[in-house]
């Protein structure tokens, strides 16, 4: 026997259609283990009988009241017991069809489960459904308890045509049971022994059946991923450091390692490991909550994936396939914007197409859906606002894994399939239909150049100092317009009422509200005037999509600060201790020498 502290630990989930006796299971695991804390067994035989109540295992586990007198298992409880192996979690999801946002939330975090179907009943819409969100959740080892064979007489018969039908289920939704075994968890038959009830089996029973779980290699040993939580940037006493932060999903990493952050692709290398409020270690691994600083200071922003150089990069695109399984009452519709939460990312999110909605009782698909109903199993097209980096959830874990969120409410969650090509978004097709829709006026771009005495353009300021920026805007605004040119200014913060410039904790809204000044760049540079605008910290992304928007008309980009962004280089850089008066001048400058301002006409 392992000593304790060498031996290893799993995560199990157990799962199944309402009151076909999972919290059953574990109560037998628990007292068959000697795993229940002292007299925990007969403080609830005590309940019980107080209560007139006949005594049942599943109260083990059903602690709370509430719980008790409904007789379901609303949430997901967690419990633990050892074998002579090994450690195991047992993860408790609720069957109820109202809770199957519960069961998904515990069954993320399992190694493998056991999937409880009643001898008696049989299978149910909900043992199909929880055995399609095993496959979809990435779970390969499933072991099927086929309970309540006390009730059919422990019938061979009955549990050869259970175990026929659900095996051909589990066989179209791309899942291999490792076995099924038989039995009564109320009895404890096939649970720790094997049952003389049932002579007929002769196979594991469920307590080493779960020591034949083979344990996941260990993270550490993975190629490394860490999702960034935060940029901490010191200040006080003459600190400039900026900590890259995050917990380390998978494998290790020491100083001098060199790094590439992606989405973004920027690289740099490992300068230290900070240890708070230790001194700095030389190494980082797997599951430990870590800082950095980078020998580069390039800018990074939260939701980026951290891999070391030497390691398979994830996959950066807008658009991937995915499965997904939907909870809300409301319906999801295409086009729709939603939130997608993967790794530390948030991201608004929409659904392109439905390929296939999958009826996880009948199996039959539907592919002509334009919306995905509640209990819903769909193949889908989703894309972010900007590329996301990722991993099919076949690999990793953490980063193949996404939740969605509609109305402040997790509503749903799946896996990443496979990345598409991002050549051709929503933005893209919406410009298309935006051009060919437009009856366009007669006089042209020279006409208004000839009238105005110069041409349209958008120029874009943008800094890390947001106020800066906006004063820097304004005063160019006032110059142009004291020497009666065409002009019109607007910060992106003025667009919707308390937008702060803060781009983590505001980015859904910013990100909104870039479409919207794109959308007004194009019109009023197609009037012919000058639009100036303001946005705090612009990424090569968000150029990309003012581009995109603006086109055909052109963009000036005016950065504020002594420091060139790192991902896209501006027309023109301002440094910091310019006066709002000396960049003014600058500004003015420059559209001269692009002969944006004309001085001479023919």
């Amino acid at each position: 026997m392992a000593t304790p502290e060498l031996m290893e630990q799993m995560n199990i989930v157990i799962v199944g259609h309402v009151d076909h006796g999972k919290s059953t299971v574990i109560g037998r695991l628990l007292a068959d283990t000697d795993s229940l804390p002292k007299g925990k067994l007969e403080q609830v035989k005590a309940f019980c009988a107080a209560n007139s109540r006949p005594f049942e295992y599943a109260f083990l586990l059903d602690a709370l009241k509430d719980e008790q007198a409904q007789g379901i298992t609303i949430d997901s409880a967690r419990c633990f017991f050892k074998t002579d192996k090994r450690h195991y979690i047992i993860i408790d999801a609720p069957g109820h069809i109202e809770f199957l946002k519960n069961m998904i939330s515990g069954a993320a975090r399992a190694e493998a489960a056991l999937l409880v179907i009643d001898a008696h009943e049989g299978v149910r819409e909900n043992s199909k459904r929880h055995g399609h969100l095993m496959s979809m959740l990435g779970i390969k080892q499933l072991v099927v308890l086929v309970n309540k064979m006390d009730l059919v007489g422990h019938s061979q018969e009955r549990f050869e045509s259970i175990k026929s039908e659900y095996s051909e289920f589990l066989t179209q939704v791309g899942v291999q049971p490792l076995g099924f075994i038989p039995i009564s968890a109320l009895e404890g038959h096939n649970i720790a022994n094997l049952a003389q009830s049932m002579p007929w089996y002769q196979g594991a029973t469920v307590l080493q059946q779960l020591d034949n779980f083979k344990k996941q290699a260990a993270k550490v040993e993975k190629p490394f991923r860490m999702p960034v939580q935060d940029i901490y940037k010191f200040t006080a006493q003459g600190d400039d450091r900026r900590l890259v932060v995050g917990t380390i999903d998978t494998g290790c990493i020491e100083v001098g390692t060199p790094v590439t952050f992606y989405p973004s692709h920027k690289k740099s290398i490992i300068k230290s490991i900070e240890n708070f409020p230790e001194k700095p270690i030389n190494q980082a691994f797997a599951g430990q909550a870590s800082s950095f600083t980078l020998k580069d200071q390039i800018y990074i922003r939260p939701g980026e994936i951290m891999v070391k150089d030497t390691d398979p990069p994830p996959l950066c695109t807008q658009r991937f396939r995915a499965n997904l399984f939907w909870m809300s009452k409301n319906p999801m519709v295409t086009g729709k914007n939603y939130k997608i939460k993967l790794g530390s990312r948030q991201s608004p999110v929409v659904l392109v197409k439905i390929f296939s909605i999958l009826d996880s009782s009948t199996l039959g698909r539907e592919t002509h859906k334009q919306q995905i109903g509640r209990h819903d199993v769909a193949e889908v097209l989703l894309e972010t606002s900007k590329p996301l980096a990722f991993d099919l959830a076949t690999e990793f874990e953490n980063t193949g894994r996404f939740v969605l969120v509609d109305q402040y409410e997790i509503s749903g969650g799946g896996i990443v399939l496979e990345a598409l090509s991002d050549s051709e978004t929503t933005l893209s097709d919406h410009i298309k239909v935006r051009e060919s829709g437009w009856v366009h006026s007669k006089i042209t771009a020279a006409q208004r150049t000839s009238h105005y005495h110069h041409k349209a353009k958008f120029v874009l300021l943008s800094g890390q100092n947001n106020q800066q920026s906006l004063a820097f805007a304004q005063s160019l605004e006032h110059k142009l317009f004291h020497d009666k040119y065409p002009v019109y200014f607007l910060g992106l913060s003025q667009m919707v009422e308390g937008v702060s410039a803060d781009l983590n904790s505001s980015s859904f809204r910013l990100e909104d509200q870039l479409r919207r000044l794109g959308e007004l760049a194009r019109i009023l540079t197609d009037a012919g005037l000058i639009f100036i605008a303001t946005v705090p910290e612009l990424d090569q992304y968000d150029v990309k999509v003012l581009q995109m928007l603006n086109a055909p008309h052109e963009i000036s980009l005016i950065h504020i600060g002594d420091t060139a962004p790192d991902d896209y280089k501006p027309d023109l850089q301002i440094p910091d201790a310019f006066t709002a008066e000396q960049s003014t001048e600058r500004i003015y400058k420059f559209l001269k020498e692009k002969e944006i301002i004309l001085e001479y006409f023919l």
